[in-house]
């Protein structure tokens, strides 16, 4: 199982497709590092030779921001709209969508799961049962 930037690739899928599992790689980042690598994008992960996975590697960690580094700064930028307060970071604050989309309806995703109001029935309060001797 090839390790790349401190992430396990899945080793039975096209190295293309496996790149994607780095947070900041998609389809078209990794096609263009396999085109730089010279690697062949149909060879499935566990194929690959210690030199091109070396050399993927060193492609990615010099030229990309990925996994930790990325996530860091998408952090601060986060972090200095809700500083500022800016209305997206106002936005970002109260877990709303920050682009733009309507909120009346949709939004599940950012707003969580729907509070549910209901009508809760008292319980009955019967009096004491008659002692038959």
């Amino acid at each position: 199982m090839p390790r790349i930037v401190g992430v396990d690739l899945p080793k039975e899928k096209r190295i293309e497709i496996a790149l994607t599992y780095l947070f900041g790689v998609g389809r078209t980042r990794a096609q263009a590092l396999l085109r730089e690598a010279q690697v062949d994008p149909n060879k499935r992960a566990h194929e690959l030779s210690d030199e091109e996975i070396a050399k993927l590697a060193q492609l990615i960690q010099s030229r990309h921001k990925v996994e930790g580094d990325l996530r860091r700064e998408i952090t601060s930028h986060i972090k200095r709209l809700v500083d500022i307060g800016s209305y997206r970071g106002s936005r970002h604050k109260r877990g709303l969508p920050v682009r733009g989309q309507r909120t009346r309806t949709n939004a599940r995703t950012r707003k969580g799961p729907r509070p549910r109001v209901g009508v809760r029935k008292k319980p009955t309060t019967r009096p004491p049962a008659a002692k038959t001797p």
